[in-house]
């Protein structure tokens, strides 16, 4: 299964702020809404309040009770059919007026109200939907004192309000969101601001790997000093630390084989009998292998982290010109496909071992050919330095699928008619464990061989 890449410092931050201010928003959004709507419906109260006040002073009563119906409209909507607006006035003697618009609608004004009385009420389904009604009731004292109590209602339908609510919600969208896609903006402008001197610290370091640049240098903000010191001195002490090793590993390898020359040479002086001289050169031979060996297998660094990039071509073309004059009696000649700007970013002497092993392999299994590809693998992702992808043919007998494993063995040959040790393709394999690459062996398409493909991946 895929293991997820962790998010950046720079998308947590950005998709914590967009939940933080969709949350935020949206309760400001929602607030603000009912805020409007509840202002809103106050100002249709005091609306339609006044309404029925326009009406109220249109009004009067005369002798006997007769009622003197409003002569003007406070809104034309009132004399238009239908136009969502109606006005209707009851007496408690059973007198009844509509305003135009109201003609023909069944409207629930039935209430009777005492005098003084106010009701605000919706929204109440109608068969004209639903509408917000607001009552009063009055006394009209005639001029014979007879007293008559009307009930003034004034109606609007909902449609109204809503589409007023809606346009506002719309306009409130409109702007919340744009608020939220500038502050968001913001935010990264902030973020990228305050983040820029992790960003210099992570390319100097890509510096560092490449072999572009030797330490972290520059002015940093004081929460970043500790790190980047730390770093530096880790960068240092490794460095220190690989080149004491290499030291120390020549200093004992010069140590041994001295004493091996000294009986090397006392043999050669005939002090001893012909067996014990033999048996003595076999196993001083034997050390000598073993001591290069173990030299060349501790000295593999493993990929250190900041190494400078070495260009292979060159180092190639030195290897397979002395390899081509030890086997000059076979006439094998080798062939190069290598990328310009192909880089190994590791120790010098482990490409050294690495291609030295595989060609000195290919030439002494081949015929007359011999292929070296050397190819760049292009960094991708969050990658910061190409890969390399070496590949060295042979048009030898080639090896059985079924025995490589057995040939990849440490002291084991091919064929042991063919001189050698069996420890070459063991170093290989180590350098290759070492530097976290992978080593394929199969048969050569197009040289019918051997292939020998050691891939390290771009980092």
């Amino acid at each position: 299964m895929k293991v997820r890449r962790p998010l950046s410092l720079t998308a947590r931050s950005t998709l914590a702020t967009i939940l933080v201010l969709v949350a935020f928003l949206g309760l400001t959004g929602f607030s603000l809404e009912r805020a409007y709507q509840e202002s809103a419906l106050s100002a249709l109260q005091d609306r339609l309040q006044s309404y029925v006040y326009a009406y109220l002073a249109s009004t009067d009563v005369g002798r006997g009770g007769r009622v003197l119906w409003p002569d003007s409209s406070p809104h034309s909507d009132f004399l238009r059919p239908g136009s969502g607006l109606y006005a209707i006035i009851d007496s408690d003697n059973g007198a009844h007026w509509e305003s135009p618009s109201a003609v023909g609608r069944d409207l629930p004004f039935q209430t009777r109200l005492d005098p003084n009385q106010s009701v605000f009420t919706g929204p109440i389904d109608t068969s004209v939907g639903p509408v917000y009604i607001y009552s009063l009731g009055v006394a009209y004292d005639a001029p014979d004192g007879q007293s008559v109590h009307l009930t003034f209602n004034v109606a609007q339908t909902q449609t109204q309000f809503l589409h007023q609510l809606q346009v506002y919600r719309r306009t409130l969208f409109i702007w919340l969101a744009a608020l939220g896609v500038v502050l968001v903006l913001l935010q990264l402008l902030l973020l990228r601001w305050s983040l820029s001197p992790l960003r210099r610290v992570s390319v100097d370091l890509a510096g560092i790997e490449r072999g572009e640049r030797e330490r972290l240098e520059g002015r940093y903000p004081v929460e970043l000093v500790g790190l980047t010191r730390s770093l530096n001195d880790f960068i240092e002490s490794e460095r220190e630390h690989m080149a004491r090793y290499r030291n120390t590993l020549a200093d004992l390898a010069h140590s041994l084989k001295t004493p091996l020359a000294v009986v090397r040479s006392r043999l050669d002086m005939g002090d001893a009998d012909a067996g014990l001289r033999n048996d003595i050169t076999d196993q001083v031979r034997r050390m000598d292998e073993i001591v290069a060996y173990q030299l060349s297998r501790a000295a593999t660094s493993g990929g250190p982290t900041f190494a400078a990039p070495i260009l292979v071509g060159a180092h190639a073309e030195d290897l397979v010109r002395s390899l081509e004059k030890v086997h000059a009696a076979k006439g094998v000649l080798c062939e190069f496909d290598i990328d310009e700007e192909a880089n190994f970013y590791g120790e010098r002497g482990d490409l050294l071992e690495l291609l030295g092993n595989l060609l000195e392999n290919a030439f002494k299994w081949a015929r007359h050919r011999v292929m070296l590809r050397v190819h760049v693998i292009e960094p991708s992702g969050h990658a910061r330095r190409a890969g390399m992808l070496l590949a060295v043919e042979d048009d030898g007998p080639g090896i059985p699928s079924e025995k490589i494993e057995h040939v990849l063995q440490r002291g084991v040959r091919g064929d042991e008619r063919v001189q050698g040790h069996g420890i070459g393709l063991a170093i290989v394999q180590d350098i290759v464990r070492a530097y976290r690459a992978s080593l394929v062996v199969e048969a050569s398409e197009e040289l019918g061989g051997s292939r020998f493909l050691v891939r390290f991946e771009a980092s």
